[in-house]
């Protein structure tokens, strides 16, 4: 969006960005404006914790996120621990204001990395096509991995309900490298630590209840033990079929996703239809949050945007009936 970029070029950079939490509302409020959306998320980013540990993060042009210190040795393992949330009170002050500024318009979403989402990172060194170091540290050093996504978990479920006492209503654990990992590993590597955050996290706040979302991308094939996790939705990417996915979890969790985001890429007539198709998949019944399957590219049109809000609204509401879920 055209008013992003301002903000982003008034900031100077992502981190400066991220970190004023003036500049944060703006931004998050900049596509409730423009696109009258159901929900706001906070503009942040999930690598702020690792950050708070001392990594040294730093995003590189044309590069992205890149820690000057991953942790690549034993010692520097040992060294880990959670960080001191205060260390990340611009996140929280950001969350605040962002929920007044709302108004009540829209229910406010936080989020976190999953513990082994932000591990990859933090053992890469930045981002990874491969993921050689960790899967390394995994299959050689599993005590090594461990010990991190222990500290990671305790150190997300502090950061989200400090995230939930600022304001936030429902809070969202982005699981974005899960997918990379077989059967067995997925359940001792990032699932087990996801339950963790869970099970740790404040799920009622000033009477009201706070859902739990979790996504991993690429976790079709998982979504029962995803369903049995204590999440309250499932987020879905495109390559899973959401018929299918609602016949397996039934009426465990609610469902999230999913249309595939290059779909924006294409011609209104064909992001019409495959709206109605991700709506007709789920069926008319409640539970459905409609989003994307991954994240929006940069270069996407805003106009185009604009046709998806409308076309959710106007289907969905020509279309449903309230039904149990």
């Amino acid at each position: 969006m055209p008013e992003y970029r301002a903000t982003r070029a008034r900031a100077g950079s992502f981190m400066q960005l991220a970190m004023s939490p003036a500049m944060a509302t703006e931004v998050t409020l900049q596509p409730i404006d423009r696109y009258g959306l159901d929900a706001a998320i906070l503009f942040s980013d999930i690598l702020t914790v690792p950050d708070a540990m001392g990594l040294g993060l730093r995003f590189v042009e044309g590069e992205g996120p890149v820690f000057d210190r991953p942790l690549q040795d034993e010692m520097a393992v040992q060294r880990l621990e959670v960080p001191d949330m205060g260390k990340l009170q611009y996140v929280f002050d950001a969350v605040a204001k962002i929920r007044t500024s709302l108004q009540g318009r829209v229910p406010l979403i936080g989020f976190a990395g999953s513990p082994y989402t932000i591990a990859c990172y933090m053992v890469e060194g930045g981002s990874s096509k491969e993921f050689r170091t960790i899967k390394t540290m995994m299959y050689r050093r599993p005590d090594l991995l461990h010990h991190i996504l222990m500290v990671n978990a305790r150190a997300t479920t502090a950061y989200l309900n400090a995230q939930i006492a600022a304001g936030a209503q429902a809070v969202m654990i982005f699981d974005t490298w899960g997918g990379s990992l077989s059967g067995s590993s997925y359940e001792a590597f990032s699932l087990a630590y996801m339950r963790q955050v869970m099970a740790g996290l404040n799920r009622e706040h000033n009477g009201e209840q706070i859902p739990v979302i979790v996504f991993t991308k690429g976790g079709g094939q998982w979504l029962e033990q995803m369903a049995d996790s204590g999440a309250d939705a499932l987020g879905l990417d495109w390559a899973t079929d959401i018929a299918q996915a609602r016949a397996r979890v039934g009426h465990k969790v609610a469902l999230q996703g999913n249309l595939d985001p290059s779909v924006l890429f294409g011609s209104e007539k064909n992001l019409r239809a495959e709206v109605q198709r991700v709506l007709d998949g789920f069926g008319p019944h409640v539970g459905h949050v409609f989003n994307l399957g991954h994240g929006i590219s940069q270069f996407t049109d805003p106009e185009a945007v604009k046709i998806l809000v409308d076309e959710v609204h106007t289907y969905s509401r020509s279309s449903r009936v309230a039904t149990p879920l």
